[in-house]
């Protein structure tokens, strides 16, 4: 069993017991669920705006604990100010060290917000709406397009936005309609190996008129500027923020330098 085939068995587990603890209508009657959401989509094609979607995570099971003691607020605070086009935050516990709680406090933010989630039943993007997200994730590896189609289309009937996640060419028969935002993690979730190549071969294949997304393993300007080459809006980053003391820092100076280029 690979680390995604564990990651989902504990996930539905997971799931089943949040749906005893907490219903529907009790997530409907959240503050966050009555929100007007913010359009990741718009903010990625403001060329006025960075494309970079920053996001916060504790750890991760290739790397353990990147950064346990950064704060959520401070860290996606300092992210907006210096010019984040939207926040990607961790809300799965067990593997990534991140909550639900983690996306409400970066909530304070006025740019569209990711739940960075295995989502797999609807149940996950209530939930989501509820937290304040704008946006779910939806990963190919783990879903089946019709699950795709069907879960991106109960997102939308919430007004939430969805990226999808591909990471092999396979994949792409998972793009519908209903999925605008198309990423491409340049990092194989089963074996957590880097190949950028990989993924600009990929992306010309992805349909006309969806916004394409460059997703993890990005550390350098020049991976930018090469992904924007090849046709790509939106730029997920956070390890190579979140490995640092200071990661609102580290993305300041990496924005610093990614506009003198």
């Amino acid at each position: 069993m690979n680390i995604l085939d564990k990651i989902i068995e504990h996930k539905r587990a997971e799931v089943a017991e949040r749906k005893k603890q907490t219903s529907v209508q009790e997530l409907e009657q959240q503050e966050g669920f009555k929100r007007s959401i913010l359009s990741l989509g718009q903010f990625l094609l403001d060329d006025a705006k960075t494309g970079i979607i920053a996001e916060f995570k504790r750890k991760s099971p290739s790397k353990g604990i990147i950064n346990g003691e950064a704060d959520v607020a401070a860290v996606t605070s300092a992210y907006a100010r210096y010019g984040a086009s939207g926040l990607s935050v961790l809300t799965d516990e067990q593997f990534f060290g991140g909550s639900t709680a983690d996306l409400i406090k970066a909530r304070i933010n006025q740019v569209p917000i990711l739940r960075k989630d295995f989502m797999i039943d609807e149940y996950q993007i209530v939930e989501a709406r509820s937290m304040g997200a704008d946006v779910i994730l939806l990963i190919a590896a783990c879903l089946t397009p019709a699950e795709v189609k069907r879960l991106a289309s109960f997102a939308a009937s919430l007004q939430l936005e969805v990226l999808l996640e591909l990471h092999a060419e396979e994949e792409l028969e998972h793009i519908c309609d209903e999925t605008k935002l198309v990423g491409i993690n340049n990092r194989n979730l089963k074996t957590f190996e880097v190949d950028i190549e990989r993924s600009l071969r990929m992306a010309e294949r992805i349909p006309a008129g969806k916004i394409k997304i460059a997703e993890s393993g990005i550390s350098s300007v020049a991976n930018i500027q090469l992904f924007k080459q090849n046709g790509f809006r939106g730029f997920l980053i956070g390890e190579n923020f979140m490995k640092e003391a200071q990661p609102g820092e580290a993305f300041h100076t990496f924005i610093a330098q990614l506009e003198t280029k």
